[in-house]
């Protein structure tokens, strides 16, 4: 331990997955040597960008912990005091300071630039508005506040399209997340296969028709050389090199990243493309001042992928803490294993043969998607390509680190044919293989995690992070797991919870808020939690108003905004409104009020949605009331996750083929089911015909007729991501028969899917037989039950827009702060 009164000041310029993990590596080998400070300019711990995919393709919430590497506690437990929404704009290296945007100044005896990068947006036509600014729909695809746009974006109105412009790993990740929101997505790449830095043709061809299988359009070599956009500033579309164009309302740049050295210029460091270090990290000869992470530039390579990021992390900690002061980064032969848009790849070394005596192996199978291929050189492997079956992984990385020999048939890299299984491989990894490229985590790591008491993968997923990044390691972590555990291996009784805080299952948690009255997110938790967990918050508020209705205690603290004010936050802060238009159908006189409050609030767009309804855009938080007011309608529940729309054909009253009465019907599901709460969004849609002009056949319930007074029902249906045809409920004869399997199908949901489980992956997950057998044939004698239970909260509606009388509190309808505020809170 360093003598009282000698703590050296260490000064981390960045909060990001670089410079926390420096410091996590720093605390690790010494706690006492150093007094840490750190300046991030979002307002949030450090985060894993890796998961922001995850966020915006609705797998995880920006609160989950699989997200927050390091929340704001770790900081408090640690002893860092971190600067948060603020930017180092000065490092004066002769004063030892930093100076803030907020005018803080912080002296240090060392520092540490770990800016990483930025997206880099290409020099465009209409990309930007005249102050600087990124035009109205245009994104990265970098941090949370990206995230979060396009996602409010995508949930404000149907029928929006979203151009990518780059497909790389970014882009792609991006089209697919946008796609699982349900709007129809284009990708545009100026090379001529996808993932080109990492594929080969054969390779980006397989992936294109992976991706193109998705739904996603892709367009290669096309180059973007302008954004186009109306007279209101609005995007609507791109144009392209070649004079044409692609219809947009949303444009996503992932052209690539640059590094962040703005700071380190402006300080003199050598700049070339990233912040020059040697192998200590240092800049140039300066030993108080180090770079690490995507901002540093090594030996002429620039690193983008976050494995030699943990690499020159740990080289860093030991050069400053004295572990180890010559230890030195050599830079990192780049191993990659990820999930692009739900496919497996993995690549390492070379992309293909570079001389004549290079041995090139290929199996290419577009049907499947499976393309493999292996480089070797002087009976060295020196690149390998896995896609779609990357079950070889494990071996070829050994074999690519030289740690196991090539067999004589080369062939065999790529299948079970002597060489390791994947179960076999799992066994035989050395320990000093790394198994989660995202977050740095060893074979080693996990077995010492698991002699060291962890019993479950979620355990030891929890405390090493390991598959926690892209997910593609899962697999592999979860074989290491039951290897090291020798057959002791538990059942994780956590993975059936509907919360992490509470040890149940949803049905369980259900009959003890029913049993005991648990009628608050708050009494919840004071009840059958040991602690508080803000993840579960939004869940718990869902699951209480299925079970309470309009009964249940709202705590506002609980509710994202949208609920919270009942309508869909934009970027701006403003709002969307959409009123309800029962089937579609509407009336002259409900079109003039929307016209008029338009006209009267300065309305930006008035936009036909997807599902049949008017959208309006760009209204203040404070006009909401007034708004719905001089509205005189119904809310259409575009905001929440509940049932949203009835979308319906004309039917059998107008149209030469119509079979049945479908408009007729819509009307009736939407007013029988209007506003239920449900575990995430319910579209739903009823045909007139099998000509399926009203899109039921993948909506989440989906009706057609089908003549002779009979309908068939459709559950589990999605035209997003998954595209999936729903399956076949029942044939049923009359309309009260759709309205009574209807409720009981939505009940079921509504009870026992797990929180944001969308019923394409709900339906699947229990079985078809299993629902027909429960909801159809009432094999258990549920639907009594169910029936009851559905018109409870049937009878307990109420129209939310009518709380313009009277808010829940001074603020709920006060005016909107920025959507993604930075505060300057130091933690100490």
């Amino acid at each position: 331990m360093s003598p009282a009164g000698e703590r050296h000041r260490l000064l981390v310029v960045g909060n990001g997955m670089a410079g926390a993990r420096t410091v996590e590596e720093i605390l690790g080998r010494d706690r006492e040597k150093f007094d840490v400070t750190m300046i991030g300019d979002e307002p949030y711990g450090n985060y894993n960008r890796i998961m922001l995919s995850h966020v915006l393709s609705g797998e995880s919430s920006i609160d989950d912990d699989d997200l927050m590497l390091n929340p704001m506690a770790w900081y408090r437990e640690n002893g860092v005091t971190l600067h948060v929404g603020d930017r180092a704009v000065a490092l004066d290296r002769f004063a030892k300071n930093v100076t803030c945007e907020s005018g803080r100044v912080v002296p240090y005896d060392t520092v540490i630039i770990a800016t990483g990068s930025t997206t880099f947006f290409p020099n465009m036509d209409g990309l930007r508005e005249a102050d600087g600014r990124l035009a109205r729909g245009v994104f990265g695809f970098r941090t949370i506040e990206d995230t979060n746009g396009m996602l409010q974006m995508a949930s404000s109105r149907d029928g929006i399209r979203a151009v990518v412009i780059g497909g790389g790993l970014l882009g792609l990740e991006a089209a697919y997340g946008l796609r699982t929101q349900g709007i129809d997505v284009d990708v545009v790449h100026s090379p001529g296969h996808l993932m080109n830095q990492q594929l080969d043709e054969r390779g980006g061809r397989v992936l294109r028709n992976k991706i193109e299988d998705l739904g996603v359009g892709v367009h290669t070599s096309k180059r973007t050389t302008a954004v186009l956009r109306d007279d209101s500033g609005a995007v609507t579309g791109v144009a392209f090199n070649d004079g044409s164009t692609l219809p947009a309302d949303m444009i996503v740049v992932t052209a690539g990243i640059r590094p962040n050295v703005d700071l380190a210029r402006r300080a003199g460091l050598v700049i070339e493309r990233g912040i020059v270090v040697d192998d200590q990290m240092r800049c140039e000869d300066e030993g108080a001042i180090h770079a690490v992470g995507e901002c540093c530039q090594h030996r002429g390579e620039v690193y983008g992928l976050v494995a030699p990021l943990w690499e020159q992390a740990a080289v860093l900690a030991d050069v400053l803490t004295g572990a180890n002061p010559a230890a030195a980064y050599h830079g990192s032969r780049l191993t990659t294993k990820l999930k692009v848009a739900g496919v497996d790849v993995a690549a390492m070394g070379v992309k293909g043969p570079e001389r004549d005596t290079d041995e090139f192996v290929q199996f290419y199978e577009p049907r499947s998607g499976t393309y493999k291929s292996v480089v070797v050189r002087d009976n060295k492997l020196i690149g390998a390509m896995l896609l779609g079956d990357i079950s070889k992984v494990s071996f070829l990385t050994q074999a690519f680190d030289e740690k196991v020999p090539l067999p004589d048939e080369r062939i065999s890299m790529l299948f079970d044919m002597g060489t390791p299984s994947a179960e076999t491989g799992a066994a035989e990894l050395s320990d000093d293989v790394q198994v989660c490229n995202c977050n740095g985590v060893t074979k080693g790591d996990i077995v010492a995690c698991v002699h060291g008491g962890a019993t479950t993968v979620s355990e030891v997923v929890g405390k090493t992070r390991a598959g926690k990044g892209c997910g593609s390691c899962k697999g592999l972590v979860a074989d290491i797991v039951a290897c090291a555990a020798g057959g002791a291996l538990t059942v994780d009784p956590a993975a059936d919870w509907y919360v992490p805080c509470i040890p149940m299952s949803k049905p369980e948690l259900i009959e003890a808020v029913r049993s005991q009255n648990l009628r608050s997110v708050s009494a919840v938790f004071d009840a059958l939690a040991d602690a508080e967990d803000a993840t579960a918050k939004m869940p718990l508020a869902s699951l209480l108003r299925v079970v309470w209705g309009p009964d249940w205690v709202d705590e506002r603290g609980a509710l994202f905004i949208n609920d919270r004010v009942h309508a869909n936050i934009q970027r701006d802060g403003t709002f969307s409104v959409v009123p309800q238009m029962k089937g579609g159908v509407t009336t002259p006189d409900q079109l003039r009020k929307i016209a008029d409050v338009a006209d009267k609030y300065g309305v930006p767009l008035v936009k036909v949605t997807g599902g049949q309804r008017i959208d309006l855009l760009g209204i203040k938080k404070e006009d909401l009331p007034k708004v719905w007011g001089d509205l005189d309608m119904p809310s259409g529940y575009a905001y929440g996750k509940s049932m949203r729309t009835v979308k319906t054909c004309v039917g059998s009253d107008f149209c030469r083929f119509g079979l049945g009465d479908s408009t007729a019907l819509g009307i009736a599901i939407e007013e029988r089911f209007q506003g239920l709460e449900t575990p995430a969004k319910l579209k739903l849609a009823v045909a007139g015909c099998p000509r399926n002009c009203s899109e039921a056949l993948c909506k989440d319930f989906g009706v057609v007729a089908v003549g002779d007074g009979r309908w068939e029902i459709y559950i589990g249906g999605a035209a997003g991501a998954h595209i999936r045809k729903g399956d076949v409920l029942a044939t049923v004869d009359s309309p009260e028969e759709v309205l009574a399997l209807a409720g009981r199908f939505i009940q079921y949901y509504r009870e026992e899917a797990k929180w944001l489980e969308r019923t394409y992956a709900f339906v699947p997950r229990v079985g078809l037989e299993t629902l027909q057998r429960l909801l159809v044939d009432d094999a258990e004698g549920l639907c009594a039950g169910l029936d009851e239970r559905i018109q409870i909260s049937i009878d307990g509606y109420t129209d939310p827009w009518k709380e313009r009388a009277a808010p829940r509190s001074p603020a709920q309808f006060a005016p909107s702060l920025p959507l993604l505020p930075l505060p300057q809170v130091p933690v100490r």
